[in-house]
């Protein structure tokens, strides 16, 4: 598929940082109540935000921000101990009006685009497969975005971000600090109380408890192992 893409410019943006590379993609959910409710906001320079792209219900893809600038979509946002994610990433944001005003499933012929732009944006940067994050994995104590409802799994089935899939190699029980810290191998900010419910937000949407239950703990060690951190 190929998405339909409009040229939407932002003024909000800026130079990346000397010697960045993109090596993260961060998806995200508008929130807002309507698709142009969210264009507007992007596009408004009083509003200092925007992001690379946003990719509309029916699949249209809005171009905002070029691929060569710092886009500001992240905010205060860390990942493998690192600040400045707007630096090193692209954002694409995802219409939808989120926790605060409906939240509700992706469309499938969105989704779809967003799997056709993504998979660009992976190729053209060498971005790796476990740096295609949520806005809460890079911000837990902020964001949920884009939720617990998001396509993760066919996403990954697509090339474009990982799934876990446990084996008995990953069965162990864990203490408090223990997943804790493999959290942060992962690249969660360990010392983020909400770490592990936004881990539980992207890769294990139905035990979102916050608590480190034995499905959580088995596709935590699965994603350390298919990645080797």
């Amino acid at each position: 598929m190929t998405p339909s893409r409009i040229e939407r410019p932002s003024p909000n943006h800026g130079p990346r940082p000397e010697g960045a590379r993109v090596e993260l993609l961060i998806l995200h959910y508008t929130g807002m109540p309507t698709a142009r409710h969210a264009l507007d906001r992007l596009c408004d320079p009083t509003s200092q935000v925007s992001a690379h792209y946003t990719v509309d219900e029916d699949g249209t893809v809005y171009a905002h921000v070029p691929e060569d600038r710092r886009a500001w979509h992240a905010g205060v946002s860390r990942w493998r101990g690192l600040g400045d994610v707007n630096g090193r990433s692209v954002g694409v944001e995802i219409v939808n009006p989120g926790h605060e005003f409906g939240y509700r499933p992706f469309p499938t012929v969105q989704m779809a685009a967003v799997a056709a732009l993504c998979r660009g944006i992976v190729a053209r940067h060498g971005i790796a497969a476990a740096d295609v994050l949520g806005h809460s994995d890079v911000a837990p104590a902020r964001k949920e975005d884009p939720g617990e409802l998001f396509d993760w799994p066919g996403l990954a089935a697509k090339g474009i971000g990982l799934w876990p899939t446990p084996s008995q190699a990953d069965d162990a029980p864990a203490g408090a600090e223990e997943v804790g810290a493999l959290l942060g191998r992962y690249g969660y900010d360990p010392a983020e109380p909400r770490a592990l419910l936004s881990f539980q937000r992207h890769f294990h949407p139905d035990g979102m408890t916050g608590t480190a239950d034995r499905e959580t703990l088995r596709r935590l060690r699965a994603l350390l192992r298919l990645t080797g951190r």
